[in-house]
């Protein structure tokens, strides 16, 4: 009877206890609806889809990663849950004709009190919009021939998950798919098609994911102009950090997109430097590629700033070469451009820039100062999904980031080592011409500097010693 009481009371609880002031502009059912009719549109006759939430990562002993939602998961339904999976037919299923089943988290009150609400079957009826909604852990007896179809379609399968006992956990769901469709080993051309089909839709950005984008974009542009107006010789590199990510939740980012790169000096100089412990960043030049997670979407912004407010002749030599670099994939954003044209004219330039500096004398050698590709397609991942053998198309977003890193030791003139420089905005593809989402953040060397000399209010801000 006490049990009894308590199920009660912590149900009670959960029911009439519900989240207020959340935002308002989340994606709609409707959006993702859209987005599932979209994926049908292009699954082949007689064919059934297979899409499995993110398995839960462990951080430390029994306690877990913030989660973060499979990006196809949240497209498609709008979950953010684990432990779940997701069915979508080409064709009209049983009499009921329904085209898609979504099997959920089973809510659990005293679940909930520990580690927070879940949506559930009727969440994700009322919420997400679906008519046909299970348990996970009805999954198992869910009547579904796979063998009737011609194509079974899924992504790769997680592993190195959990294997406890749990019904209704990702593993179990997974092995009972597999179970079901009598599959032992990935099936290469299921997987190749469902990235196809990812790819051909989530390249192409909605009016929807555009509103979302510009606001992840913008904010994170308000934080690299907040680091460029506070930063200052003594200040360390995960300090720098922490005013992006303070900016960011001030604006309602809920993350960022990916690990920042704060890296001073030598630091700037590693592509993907995460450790932004160097307690001073000195005279030096600040890399900071940093850009927020705004409801899934990412932003991806990388400044680069001296530390002083002015740049050294030979720091601004190579920033003036990044710069012009930059300048000119501009002038080929539009559709029609073949996507690996960017890459290509970057690379022109910048070796004939390290050339003329003295730097290198075969154009070949670029590569050892300029070792990534200029563009990836972004959104729901930093790195998102899309063709990257095909040509720009409007409403696609790339980043444009051309770089030059020369570390201690290279073979030029020292005068030159240690200088990273990395210029990255987000382009939003049109036409006949492009729009530079990330405009908001100064590239000139000259606006640079002149926001450096601007007071930051993080420059008042005194806390006790320790």
């Amino acid at each position: 009877m006490k049990r009894f009481l308590l199920f009660f009371l912590l149900t009670t609880i959960f029911q009439v206890h519900s989240q207020k002031n959340l935002p308002t502009d989340y994606l709609s059912k409707e959006f993702h609806k859209g987005r599932r009719e979209a994926f049908k549109a292009l699954m082949p006759a007689n064919s059934v889809a297979v899409i499995f939430s993110y398995p839960e990562r462990v951080f430390s002993k029994d306690i877990n990663y913030n989660y973060h939602a499979n990006p196809d998961m949240y497209y498609l339904t709008g979950y953010k849950e684990p432990d779940a999976v997701l069915l979508l037919f080409k064709d009209a299923q049983g009499t009921e004709k329904y085209t898609e089943v979504l099997f959920v988290r089973e809510r659990n009150a005293n679940r909930e009190m520990w580690t927070g609400r879940r949506l559930g079957t009727e969440g994700a009826q009322n919420k997400l919009g679906f008519t046909k909604v299970y348990n996970g852990k009805d999954f198992h007896a869910f009547k579904i021939d796979f063998k009737k179809f011609d194509k079974i379609i899924y992504d790769k399968i997680p592993t190195n998950i959990s294997t406890s006992n749990n019904v209704d956990n990702i593993y179990a769901l997974i092995q009972s798919f597999k179970a079901k469709a009598e599959i032992s080993e990935e099936n290469e051309a299921s997987v190749e098609l469902f990235t196809n089909i990812t790819n051909s839709l989530r390249e192409i950005k909605t009016p929807e994911e555009l509103v979302l984008m510009r606001k992840t974009v913008k904010l994170s542009c308000i934080a690299h102009n907040e680091v460029m107006k506070a930063v200052g010789p003594d200040m360390s590199e995960n300090e720098a950090d922490g005013i992006h990510a303070y900016i960011h939740r001030h604006y309602g980012s809920e993350d960022e997109g990916y690990p920042p790169i704060v890296g001073a000096g030598a630091n700037g100089c590693i592509l993907h430097y995460g450790e932004n412990n160097a307690t001073k960043i000195d005279n030096q030049l600040l890399l900071m590629d940093v850009g927020s997670e705004y409801h899934g979407y990412s932003a991806d912004v990388t400044r680069t700033v001296p530390a002083n407010g002015k740049f050294t002749e030979e720091q601004k030599a190579i920033y003036q070469l990044v710069y012009e670099a930059q300048e000119e994939v501009f002038k080929i954003c539009k559709e029609g451009t073949p996507i690996q044209d960017l890459n290509t004219r970057s690379r022109e330039v910048i070796a004939a820039g390290l050339i003329k500096l003295g730097i290198i004398t075969d154009p070949k050698d670029a590569r050892i100062y300029y070792p990534h590709g200029c563009s990836h397609f972004l959104g729901l991942d930093v790195h998102d999904k899309g063709n990257y053998s095909g040509t720009l198309k409007e409403n696609m977003i790339l980043t444009v980031e051309p770089g030059i890193y020369i570390p201690e030791n290279s073979k030029c003139d020292k005068k030159w080592w240690n200088i990273g420089v990395r210029i990255e905005d987000d382009i939003l593809m049109k036409k006949d011409s492009y729009e530079n989402l990330s405009a908001d953040s100064p590239r000139k060397w000259e606006e640079i500097e002149a926001l450096a000399k601007q007071k930051s209010t993080f420059n008042d801000m005194e806390f006790p010693k320790i």
